[in-house]
């Protein structure tokens, strides 16, 4: 993907039809899209690098998005798979496209596609040629709904609920790996059912991960709806939490089966010590209960 795109100059789409012609799959087993394409030749994980910290979050207060020298970066976490120096040299031509357009003109250019398309989305952003990515317009106008707004375009509820399941299944699988490094670099053994998902940690405990959409009331109160599986019950459901646009973990929550009994959970913004007790701004805390310790010998 990176020498097509980079080497032989070929955009997103082409590649994704040439994937798709070889009949080779996403990892999800779905046909590869020109936003797909594109979600992986933008991800740094592909050079072998982790990111932390790109968002913060204090208990009942708004989460922020931090600026890039707060970020945590971890190089080197995973074995890398593409050159750095073609990493880099995609990165500048996925640039170039956004910076060389004013305000006025990334405005103007989604205004045609919202009149071509009747709509607006991430996707659909993400699949039109010659247009910088959603990416590009959250950072240059501060978010998606932003620049809907200057266009003149209220997002439909169905349409957001389409998009938005859309990217949650994309991320998943990116969370799991993640979730499978910290375990191992924390000194903890992790086997996964390639089936189920179901992880296996130091053959001791098993954990799910789950990533919940949130939900906004009619009244504008935030809401998440945990869904257990009973089918695998395992000992610590990992739940994930999706801040309010649903870009981004707000927190997480580490739910034991044995204090789980209902197969659903409803939480709130504020849930009581009752719940919040397994709440965690992080996932360290997953990560020390998979650490090893060494035990001092005893005479």
């Amino acid at each position: 993907m990176y020498r097509s795109f980079v080497k032989e100059t070929r955009p997103e789409r082409e590649i994704a039809s040439i994937l798709n012609e070889r009949k080779i799959t996403t990892d999800l087993g779905r046909p590869w899209t020109r936003g797909t394409v594109h979600q992986i030749l933008i991800n740094e994980k592909y050079i072998g690098n982790n990111v932390w910290n790109r968002g913060s979050f204090k208990l009942k207060r708004k989460r922020v998005r931090n600026s890039p020298d707060m970020w945590i970066r971890a190089e080197g976490a995973f074995e890398p798979i593409v050159e750095r120096s073609l990493f880099e040299a995609a990165q500048a031509i996925i640039r170039e496209r956004s910076h060389k357009l004013s305000n006025e003109e990334m405005i103007a250019a989604l205004q045609q596609l919202l009149q071509n398309r009747g709509y607006l989305s991430g996707l659909v952003i993400d699949e039109t040629e010659r247009l910088p990515s959603s990416s590009a317009y959250q950072s240059r106008f501060g978010s998606l709904l932003r620049a809907y707004e200057l266009v003149g375009f209220t997002p439909d509820r169905d349409y957001r609920y389409i998009e938005i399941n859309r990217a949650l299944r994309r991320l998943y699988p990116h969370i799991v790996t993640d979730v499978i490094a910290g375990i191992e670099q924390a000194g903890g053994s992790v086997k996964q059912d390639a089936a189920t998902d179901l992880l296996t940690i130091n053959n001791e405990f098993t954990a799910s991960i789950v990533v919940v959409r949130c939900r906004t009331s009619p009244a504008g109160s935030l809401r998440w709806h945990v869904r257990f599986d009973v089918g695998l019950w395992p000992d610590i459901t990992v739940t994930v939490r999706m801040d309010k646009l649903n870009q981004n973990a707000l927190d997480y929550y580490l739910l034991p089966r044995i204090d789980m009994t209902a197969p659903r959970l409803r939480l709130a913004q504020d849930n009581g010590i009752s719940l919040d007790a397994y709440r965690f701004e992080s996932l360290e805390a997953l990560f020390g209960l998979a650490a090893r310790a060494e035990l001092l010998e005893v005479a």
